[in-house]
């Protein structure tokens, strides 16, 4: 076999030598196997950090009035939203909110960031110019960047093709005191995957249920999850097309696929609603954003990460003892 990658029998050293337990063997000095070293583990891990083993839940999520929340386990009609709904508001009053609801925003994740036992995952799907893009910029400016991780996911790569099909997003999810963003998400790979017939109907069948089970994982270890469909119409889409064709500065956004993807509307229309539907659930439900009107969907969406942070009420937490009485030397 190959000496290039070091490859050789299990057990068995380059020099041929058998050797009984290699737990016992490190650098020509014995050791302890390496199980022994987890003995305490759990006493170590609460030693450093008291709450650690914890089983924080989940906050409950607090959709903004407007939002159409998607009830788990029915099939749900999509063409019934209004996707130029406006609830009634006015468009300079909304903007004006919008600007308080960053400012709650931004003070409630440096205390979820400096709580550290909490996360928020915020999911944002929709079909091509649905305004993933422009509802990031809008909802979370002067968001510390620091406490915030975007994730955009594209073509796999040859690595993520590699592994299974939730291998590249599990790793991007926010850890303890982060709030991450995923712009496109895992459910690619039952909408893009399906209207492409990238595979067999029976492997995007399969994975709705995949998709359920890791969203309870991540809700059972703390993470808030926060599914946003940003819903446009066929004529809005035309229109947001055609003005990135008539406008130089947005030529860059402009990708001539995207009109060969526009006659798989339907296609699309059909395996979102499937989606939400059947990956709806109490723990994670699907919120789906009216988004003709960005005004609206940035309020809504702002709104609604607003109150669910506030509702998981992070805290800051206890400073050293008697730090009042320091003084800081000259």
């Amino acid at each position: 076999m190959s000496k290039k990658h070091g490859k050789h029998d299990r057990g068995q050293p380059a020099s041929g030598r058998q050797v009984a337990d290699r737990d016992d063997l490190s650098h020509g000095h014995l050791h302890p196997p390496s199980t022994s070293l987890w003995a305490n583990a759990a006493g170590l891990i609460a030693g450093m950090r008291p709450d650690a083993l914890d089983a924080p839940v989940a906050s409950p999520i607090v959709p903004a009035p407007g939002l159409v929340a998607v009830a788990p386990g029915v099939t749900f009609d999509l063409a019934g939203v209004d996707t130029r709904e406006n609830g009634g508001l006015d468009k300079g009053w909304a903007e004006d909110q919008l600007r308080k609801e960053r400012a709650r925003i931004s003070d409630l994740q440096e205390k979820l960031y400096a709580e550290r036992r909490r996360s928020l995952l915020i999911v944002l799907q929709a079909i091509d110019t649905g305004g993933k893009d422009g509802t990031i910029r809008a909802v979370l400016k002067g968001v510390n960047p620091q406490g915030c991780a975007i994730a955009s996911f594209k073509v796999p790569s040859p690595e993520e093709l590699d592994h299974d099909f939730l291998w590249r997003y599990h790793h991007r999810t926010p850890g303890k005191g982060m709030i991450g963003v995923f712009n496109r998400s895992h459910y690619e790979d039952v909408l893009v995957v399906r209207v492409k017939g990238l595979v067999p109907d029976a492997v995007w069948r399969s994975r709705y249920a995949a998709i359920n089970d890791f969203e309870r994982l991540l809700t059972e270890s703390g993470t808030t999850i926060l599914k946003f469909f940003l819903h446009i119409s066929k004529e809005e889409q035309k229109e947001r097309l055609e003005a990135r064709i008539a406008d130089p500065a947005k030529h860059w956004k402009f990708d001539p696929a995207d009109l060969v993807e526009r006659k798989s509307w339907d296609s699309y229309q059909t395996a979102f609603a499937d989606a939400l539907g059947r990956c709806s659930t109490p723990h994670a439900p699907w919120l789906v954003v009216p988004a003709d009107r960005k005004w609206f969907r940035n309020y809504l969406v702002a709104k609604t990460i607003a109150d669910t942070l506030e509702a998981m009420d992070p805290q800051f937490p206890e400073g050293p003892k008697d730090i009042a009485g320091l003084k800081v030397p000259d």
